[in-house]
């Protein structure tokens, strides 16, 4: 019988950090690969477009001291997936930049696999120029005018990269934009491992202790990977894998609870069982891998749309929350009618918390106005920062000292938490590509450089 194949994941995302216990706790298991995801689309598409990460630098820098150090001690090969957090050139040297330091403080020797993801401009245009993009919904059509706008693009890779990197002897992987589970699953199928329970057990993993209860994103877990099942366990001893959570996590992020896309394939889960090992280990059998007729990626780009001004404040007047809807519109006429001969391009939005301020139009369950307090941001966005200051501050006053009916006090109908009371939020971006494309051949899309560090 086949051993079991070890993987330690140490936290839900590269700079979210982990006790140092729960990580010793995983060293004693001796793993075959310590595996981390260090990135996302999830806070949205300004760090992909500024080039930025949304980690912080010394977070990432802690975590990766203990990892590394570790790694290379033990002859552990250490695996990180979506440097920088959004996995561009930038963000890929970002993180190599920490790495360089983190070896010359430590003194440590090691090869380095190094992986790209960004891809040209030129390249997208012939892919679709070859129909090989389609629109990921709800996407529109992709345009040669997206691609040009687009400040960045990037691929997300599968697992063969990965393999090609281990099959050279590299101790450290860093690579960039990559569909999650790969650094988990790669290295178990290079070992001859079922590929369907390893994306599984990958899928999971990404998100480390997430999958037990209590769940958190700031701690580690381990994973048993053996021929025709996996395991799960918390490395802290006041979690828990159940049934019920590691179940709820295979659908995190999903919309259908069995089929499962990604690079290559996708993931068959209608066969799929979670078993209760003991107080505290799931096991789970039954997944499976199904590899498609052609071989598609993730493509994702953003572009930059404007500058953004925000003002916070906050109303307690009765009568102003009855009549909220009808005050927004007012002030959003007002702003229109004192602009009109001005070329000024914008977007002016109210967000109400206390009344649908999370969900806004899409709530399904609307809040009357019946709260005692509100919440309100505006949000200014325009092609220049100083426009969007001007057009921010005008809705601001506007809304400040707007009339309505019944009105008692006309000191002002805000509170404002600060002065200055607007804020500049900088660069906008939107995801200007969120598409999939055909490819032939990977080794092209994904190069590698191998460097000794």
């Amino acid at each position: 019988m086949k051993e079991e194949y070890r993987i330690l994941s140490t936290t839900a995302i590269l700079g979210y950090g982990f006790p140092e216990d729960s990580f010793k706790e995983g060293l004693k298991r001796k793993p075959h690969v310590i595996a981390v995801d260090a990135g996302s689309t999830d806070p949205g598409p300004y760090y992909l477009g500024a080039g930025v990460s949304f980690t912080d630098r010394d977070a990432v820098k802690r975590d990766l001291e203990i990892m590394i150090s570790s790694g290379i001690e033990n002859n552990i090969p250490v695996i990180i997936g979506t440097a920088g957090g959004s996995g561009a050139e930038v963000h890929l040297n970002w993180c190599k930049e920490i790495i360089d330091e983190i070896a010359k403080e430590k003194n440590l020797n090691f090869k380095l696999a190094l992986i790209h993801s960004e891809f040209s401009k030129d390249d997208i245009k012939e892919a679709l120029k070859n129909n090989k993009i389609k629109s990921l919904e709800p996407a529109p059509p992709l345009t040669e005018e997206d691609i040009d706008k687009t400040t960045r693009i990037v691929g997300q890779m599968g697992i063969e990269p990965f393999i090609k990197s281990l099959e050279e002897k590299a101790q450290v992987i860093l690579a960039g934009r990559t569909y999650d589970p790969s650094v988990f699953a790669a290295p178990a199928i290079y070992n001859g491992y079922d590929k369907g329970l390893a994306i599984h057990l990958g899928k999971i993993l990404e998100c480390a202790s997430i999958c037990a209860t209590p769940g958190s994103g700031s701690d580690c877990m381990f994973g048993y990977l053996g021929e025709d099942y996996f395991r799960l366990e918390p490395l802290n001893p006041i979690r828990k894998c159940t049934t019920v959570s590691v179940a709820a996590h295979t659908l995190y992020e999903k919309t259908n609870p069995y089929i499962l896309p990604g690079p290559g394939g996708h993931l068959d889960l209608r066969n799929c069982k979670f078993e209760q090992e003991s107080d505290n280990i799931v096991k789970v059998h039954g997944s499976r891998f199904v590899e498609s007729d052609n071989y598609t990626i993730k493509l994702e780009g953003a572009k930059r749309i404007g500058y953004r001004t925000v003002s916070i404040a906050g109303a307690r007047d009765p009568i102003m929350i009855e009549k909220i809807d009808e005050i927004i519109e007012g002030v959003k006429e007002r702003v229109k009618d004192n602009f009109k001969s001005k070329d000024i391009n914008y977007y002016l939005n109210f967000n109400i918390y206390g009344k649908n301020g999370v969900m806004g139009d899409i709530e399904p369950t609307p809040t009357t106005n019946n709260c005692h307090e509100i919440g309100v941001i505006i949000e200014a966005v325009a092609d220049t920062q100083k426009e969007a200051d001007t057009i921010c501050a005008f809705a601001r006053s506007s809304m400040l000292h707007f009339g309505y009916e019944g009105r008692k006090a006309t000191a002002g109908n805000l509170a404002f938490p600060y002065s200055p009371s607007d804020f500049h939020a900088g660069e906008v971006y939107n995801f200007s590509i969120y598409h999939l494309m055909e490819v032939d051949n990977l080794e092209s899309l994904f190069t590698i450089d191998y460097l000794n560090i």
